[in-house]
């Protein structure tokens, strides 16, 4: 008996120095003004993504843990992995999730001894996954399936459907680090009232989990569920073209923010972000290998575009990471050139916690885009300059490093701190005070040109905020 007193106050005092897990501050809500996610007791929420769709089906558990211990050290919060893609679908060790062809019919066994690859079976894998992640501070968002399942199975029924999303719903209810994005890349046009149910029948049997829909490419889920009930957070998809290459209607090309406006711009307001823009080491156009491949510096475009814009968070992807391709275990897709461990390390997923880190060390709710701060053009493409503020500070995005100038007076205080936010390493340079009034021309260190992004700062000088970067939640 003393030895497990002991053991307790030991976890306690661990809890203590090494911090809470993140649900601990109470479960994931939607902020008050509609726009962001916060936990009970008022933290914000960023969703700092990283995507590894078969994560369940591809990795073992000493992998799992690696893959964590990973993503945990670069800031990541959330992992975007499907639960079932198709009906041959396998997990590390062998297991399938359902008896064949029927996804109503789940082979549950007993036992979860972890020595055991004999007796634990598919499910059990996926809850040491999802456990897994809550071991190192991270939600998963779980896809139930992909679209093919639901949009191109003639047998396919609405019935069949909320039955398998029910009994998977349902089994993870407990677990507190889930979220369910609905969809799976689908055009919601097709089959529209299955993906309705499917979404109403996982908030019915999760209701302490968020629902998002992750739709195709160029799309966004509020076209289609903006008013369902169970609908927490929209999702769109970016990636994965240029703009020449892009021919959906609206021909956003690489503009994600132009999504984030559109999504905040409509009622009941819901938190958005960009679920699947473009991955690092994946070629444009997505499958032609002799295209040239997304860099570090585009997919820190997309994310600081999209925040900027007013987005609740933003997904990073790998291409190697996302499909977890192992060399010598499975085949490549899309022009995938790195193995999954190496590719762990790519430079983008290095960058990514730094605009989770800017946004945090500022007040967080008040982040609105204001494009009004630029003043003159505020530039087309690349040249585009963004801009979130608050009520005492503001921050403005060029992808280029080019001059852009800044018309003072849209925050308070007489004089502002001025500071230059180093989008690669997270590091802050301070250039000066300056009077909060005129319009002042800022010129980013280095010439221009694309990749040469930075991130200028501007604080009423009496707040005493810390450099731009340092979290304050």
């Amino acid at each position: 008996m003393k030895k497990l007193i002991v053991l307790a106050l030991f976890v306690v005092l661990v809890n203590h120095i090494f911090g809470q897990s993140p649900w601990e501050k109470g479960k994931l809500i939607i902020s008050e003004n509609g726009r962001y996610l916060q936990h009970e007791n008022g933290t914000p929420f960023f969703w700092q993504g990283d995507t590894g769709w078969l994560l369940f089906q591809r990795l073992n558990r000493a992998e799992v843990k690696q893959y964590f211990e990973n993503r945990k050290e670069k800031g990541f919060n959330v992992i975007q992995s499907i639960f079932f893609q198709f009906y041959s679908d396998k997990n590390a060790y062998g297991h399938a999730p359902f008896e064949p062809r029927d996804i109503t019919r789940p082979i549950i066994t007993p036992g979860k001894d972890p020595n055991d690859t004999v007796q634990y079976d598919y499910w059990d894998h996926v809850e040491y996954i999802i456990d897994m992640a809550a071991k190192n501070g991270i939600y998963m968002a779980i896809v139930p399936t992909w679209r093919d399942m639901i949009n191109k199975d003639d047998e396919m029924t609405a019935q069949k459907a909320e039955s398998f999303v029910a009994h998977l719903a349902n089994y993870f209810k407990d677990k507190p680090n889930i979220i369910w994005i609905n969809g799976g890349s689908s055009n919601a046009e097709i089959k529209t009232e299955i993906w309705d149910k499917m979404g109403a029948t996982i908030k019915k049997n999760a209701p302490n989990h968020l629902v998002a829909f992750h739709p195709f490419g160029r799309m966004q889920s509020s076209s289609w569920f903006q008013n369902a009930q169970w609908l927490d957070v929209n999702m769109f998809a970016s990636g994965h073209r240029t703009y020449e290459q892009d021919n959906s209607a609206k021909k956003y090309g690489e503009d994600n923010w132009r999504y984030v406006i559109e999504d905040l711009s409509k009622t009941p307001v819901k938190p958005t972000l960009d679920g699947e823009p473009s991955y690092e080491d994946l070629p444009q156009g997505l499958h032609d290998p002799m295209k040239p491949y997304w860099t570090a510096s585009d997919v820190r475009r997309y994310a600081y575009w999209s925040v900027f814009a007013g987005s609740c968070g933003h997904v990073y992807g790998q291409n190697t990471v996302r499909q977890i391709h192992i060399a010598g275990v499975n085949k490549a897709e899309s022009g995938a050139k790195l193995s999954f461990f190496e590719a762990l390390d790519s430079p983008g997923s290095f960058q990514m916690q730094h605009v989770k880190n800017l946004v945090l060390s500022r007040p967080y709710f008040e982040r609105v885009n204001d494009q009004s701060v630029v003043a003159g053009d505020a530039g087309e493409k690349y040249d585009r300059v963004l801009v979130a503020r608050g009520n005492d500070y503001l921050m403005a995005y060029t992808y280029t490093g080019r001059e852009f100038t800044i018309q003072m007076g849209k925050i308070s205080g007489e004089k502002l701190n001025a500071w230059w936010y180093d989008t690669r390493t997270g590091e802050a340079y301070k250039i000066g005070e300056f009077e909060n009034k005129g319009a002042v021309k800022f010129d980013p260190p280095g010439v221009k040109y694309n990749g040469n992004d930075w991130v200028l700062v501007l604080d009423n000088s009496t707040k005493g905020f810390s450099a731009p970067g340092k979290v304050i939640y």
